[in-house]
């Protein structure tokens, strides 16, 4: 029977931590302050303790130290507050096994323990007053369903719920968000968590396709079929036989290509060009587009039928604005990233770079994110990415003034909201876009700022 620690200096949930877990079959021991815990962890082997990052009397990084000085064996979840995230991935750079932000569900944090107790420790050698840990590789929060790096933000966590609930099932999904905001990442770890993980994942870019040659990409041609049809070739349909296929921006598509992939869809049979021959197919349809395909639809440019057999499930990508709480996590990941392709060893960002990175206000979303860590990772020369390693468009934002002094920033902002509105003729969407944010982002301002419009 696993025995587990916990330190919380919250004895009300302390206990009834315990007793959840205790129902759970767990032997459950509790602490609400480091001294005792020290002393009971000592005493007692533990197979897992869950501590609290933040203690009155104790920093939780130098006790995780101490429980892997005495048992490196111990595995150790981390409860964590939002403003903490940063906190608990550096914890986790220090053999900490994961963290969970608190508030969470009581079958959130059995998930996790289970998880946690299933896992071999990895070799960690933990040097507390290091920065960080160069000894192993960086591993920020990833979805218990998959690979991709999941947030904190509630965003983030109603995608993950998504992308979890509509897995296992055959719906076909279509996938909606900003250009650069990881649709065909969602897709792939839809894929990978459906019980066609073990077949293909074909991924098609459909606005890189010209119309002529649609079909022959989808369906596959015969030799000698059409001028240039020098071999056989397998259409995307059968290359994605018993696993998914990905359509990147189908509302690119012709309204002929459309008829047939229509006609694909609920045949579930294709037929290559210059052949007699039906194939039967078994192919899961995940599409995406950071276009209004309802839009499209009412304008006729996109068949409301075909329109209705894509979108089954459909699932909305934030922007990295809308879940800037999650900026550490990404940002730690894609640095981990560029160190292994670049063969480098920047081990953080200056505050400086921080300071610039939650004012910036990410058009081109994780994507960009990526793109200009490795860029500074790249120019970096140091340990740490320093401002002059950034674009001179994160250091000086040209679309963005100061505001004028004596004028604080609630009415410096105030007032560029309502010259945005009046300029655009009090049209929400375009106003947004003219001060580069999300229509949601500009409903909170509104809200924030009891604007009478």
């Amino acid at each position: 029977m696993p025995n587990i620690l916990i330190i919380e200096d919250d004895a009300a949930f302390c206990k009834m931590l315990q007793r959840f877990l205790a129902k759970r079959g767990y032997n459950v021991e509790t602490s609400f302050n480091a001294p005792e815990a020290k002393m009971k962890f000592n005493e007692t082997g533990f197979d897992l303790v869950l501590t609290d990052l933040r203690l009155p009397d104790y920093d939780g990084i130098r006790l995780l130290g101490d429980i892997k000085e005495v048992n490196p064996n111990t595995q150790v979840i981390l409860m964590t507050g939002y403003a903490e995230v940063g906190s608990a991935v550096d914890a986790m750079k220090k053999g900490a096994y994961d963290y969970i932000s608190k508030p969470f569900t009581p079958d959130d944090i059995v998930q996790l323990i289970e998880n946690a107790l299933a896992t071999p420790l990895r070799s960690v050698e933990v040097e507390i007053g290091k920065s960080r840990d160069t000894s192993k590789e960086s591993r920020p929060k990833t979805s218990s369903i998959g690979k991709t790096v999941i947030g904190v933000s509630e965003a983030s966590r109603k995608l993950d719920e998504y992308i979890e609930l509509v897995a296992p099932t055959d719906m076909s999904v279509l996938i909606t968000g900003e250009s650069g905001t990881g649709k065909e990442v969602t897709a792939k770890a839809i894929h990978d968590n459906s019980h066609r993980s073990e077949y293909n994942f074909i991924a098609v870019d459909c606005g890189a396709i010209p119309k002529e040659l649609a079909t022959s990409e989808f369906f596959g041609h015969l030799k000698g079929s059409f001028t240039g049809a020098i071999e056989d070739k397998i259409g995307n349909f059968e290359a994605a036989n018993g696993g998914t296929l990905f359509l990147d921006e189908v509302g690119n598509l012709s309204y002929e290509n459309q008829i047939q992939l229509l006609r694909a869809l609920q045949e579930r049979r294709i037929k290559r060009i210059g052949s007699t021959k039906e194939i039967e197919v078994d192919v899961r349809i995940i599409t995406a587009t950071n276009e209004d395909l309802h839009e499209a639809v009412e304008k006729g440019d996109f068949r409301e039928d075909l329109y209705h057999r894509l979108n089954e499930f459909l699932i909305h990508i934030p922007s990295l604005e809308e879940r800037l709480e999650d900026l550490v996590l990404f940002a730690d990941y894609f640095l981990d990233k560029a160190n292994k392709n670049l063969k480098k060893e920047v081990h953080g960002f200056s505050d400086a770079v921080w300071d610039v990175f939650n004012q910036y206000h990410w058009p081109g979303n994780l994507r960009e994110l990526q793109n200009v860590i490795k860029r500074a990772v790249l120019l970096t020369t140091t340990d740490e990415v320093k401002l002059e390693a950034l674009p001179k468009e994160l250091r000086n934002p040209n679309k963005r003034a100061e505001p004028l002094e004596g004028f604080s920033k609630s009415e410096y902002e105030k007032d560029r909201i309502i010259k945005a509105l009046k300029k655009t003729n009090f049209n929400k969407s375009k106003a947004a876009k003219l001060l580069q944010v999300t229509r949601k982002t500009l409903y909170n301002r509104i809200n924030q700022y009891n604007l009478d419009l």
